[in-house]
């Protein structure tokens, strides 16, 4: 048993969607389970959505959500022949499980209707390539995650009841597998006991991956991208970064942390509790062997480069010359929680802390304003946040020469640079 994940990019065209398939005629007489992404930036979309509906402009919001069905109807044009009226049934379904809502007023928390919401995306995605697949005689069952991966009821981050989940997969998911070689199924998503639907976190298809991998006791993950495997630095700030061919779980986990964007966090802990291998690979050129993931450490590791922009530091010092300790910065950590912030960086001193976080949204003035109630906070936006692994004095001074550095924290392995 294999789980293959394809993420949003290697769904977003027709000629795409065929590399998926041409994908899968290689593995046809194995035991696949396909696990989708929305297409494209439809997560993007359906967001736009869900702010529309919450702020009560029932209109727009219908609006935009004809948007998404006029596109994902398009897409069935050209992909679906042979089975064009019960896709479009099945599309027209889920369509009206969210025009049902968006016709409502808000009266739940908004992290609640994002994912009744959202999770259509996964979805109708999922049910386009099954069709197409089986017009393409890679014959193949399609099942609706939420019927398999259980979660509580934290809307935008489902905790998974592993025990639930696991009773059924073996009920629902295992008996397919004896029709085809193939099951096609949807990341991101799970849904609550009482049948809501729960999202896993931004980016969660690949943890939906690494959850299905422990499950079945699968032989290996795949996660296929439109990058060659993961590398050492963005190829679009650092044009030349290369693949890293061997990666281990810690390395993997570590790169997450400080902001690579490679492999969702969550991903890794299933897999290594069960030391399954996970590829990472490009559906664009198969010829590549992409990076493999395993619990073996890589000692001859390349310098690996994080650049996150848009950040913002707070200078939080305590109002009465007290240490920077107990209850305030305890406090502190509540409202961190409370609004779903998690520091990139954070230094203490005697009677002031540093924290760097995403300047997103309304977040930063929120935080601000409720720390101020028993710190004096100063706020500097614009900055960016540098940090390298494995790296060389040689690298650094070259760095430092073209940089304002504000704040840096250094361990033996890691360095990290808040800069202007």
């Amino acid at each position: 048993m294999k789980v293959f994940k394809f993420g949003g990019a290697s769904t977003n065209s027709y000629e795409r969607i065929k590399s998926l398939a041409h994908i899968l005629e290689y593995h046809k007489d194995e035991k696949v389970l396909i696990v989708v992404s929305a297409m494209g930036k439809m997560t993007n979309a359906l967001e736009k959505v869900v702010d529309a509906f919450y702020e009560e402009r029932n209109e727009d919001a219908l609006k935009l959500f004809q948007k998404i069905k006029d596109y994902h109807l398009n897409q069935l044009k050209y992909l679906i022949t042979l089975h064009w009226e019960k896709a479009t049934t099945q599309l027209n379904d889920f369509f009206t499980e969210v025009e049902w809502l968006l016709h409502d007023k808000p009266v739940k928390d908004l992290n609640y209707y994002y994912d009744q919401i959202v999770c259509v995306g996964e979805l109708l995605s999922s049910t386009l390539i099954s069709y197409f697949l089986n017009e393409e005689k890679l014959a193949n069952e399609w099942i609706d995650v939420r019927d398999l991966i259980r979660t509580d009821d934290t809307f935008r981050e489902g905790k998974v009841d592993w025990d639930v989940s696991k009773k059924l997969v073996s009920e629902k998911l295992l008996p397919l597998f004896e029709q085809n070689n193939f099951v096609v199924t949807q990341g991101f998503i799970g849904s609550t006991d009482e049948n809501e639907s729960t999202t896993l976190g931004r980016e969660g298809s690949d943890y939906t991956a690494a959850i299905f991998a422990y499950l079945l006791d699968a032989e290996s993950a795949t996660i296929w991208k439109d990058v060659d495997g993961v590398l050492n630095a963005d190829p679009k700030e650092f044009p030349d970064a290369i693949t890293i061919k061997e990666l281990s779980y810690k390395e993997v986990i570590e790169m997450a942390y400080f902001g690579a964007k490679v492999i969702h966090p969550k991903t890794i802990k299933p897999l290594q509790n069960k030391n399954i291998p996970l590829f990472v690979r490009s559906f664009l050129d198969l010829r590549l062997s992409g990076t493999v993931i395993t619990s073996n450490q890589n000692h001859h590791m390349p310098i690996t480069i994080v650049k996150k922009r848009n950040q913002a530091l707070l200078t939080l010092q305590t109002t009465d010359f007290s240490f920077a300790e107990g209850k305030p910065v305890n406090l502190l950590y509540e409202i961190l929680d409370e609004l779903r912030i998690k520091p990139n960086l954070t230094q203490n001193g005697a009677i002031t802390l540093f924290i760097c976080i995403d300047d997103v949204d309304e977040k930063t003035e929120k935080l601000a304003i409720l720390a101020s109630s028993f710190f004096n906070v100063n706020i500097q936006k614009g900055l960016t946040l540098l940090t390298l692994r494995h790296f060389s004095e040689q690298y650094l001074q070259m760095n430092e020469a073209n940089a304002e550095i504000i704040l840096e924290q250094r361990t033996s392995d890691t360095i990290q640079q808040l800069m202007k």
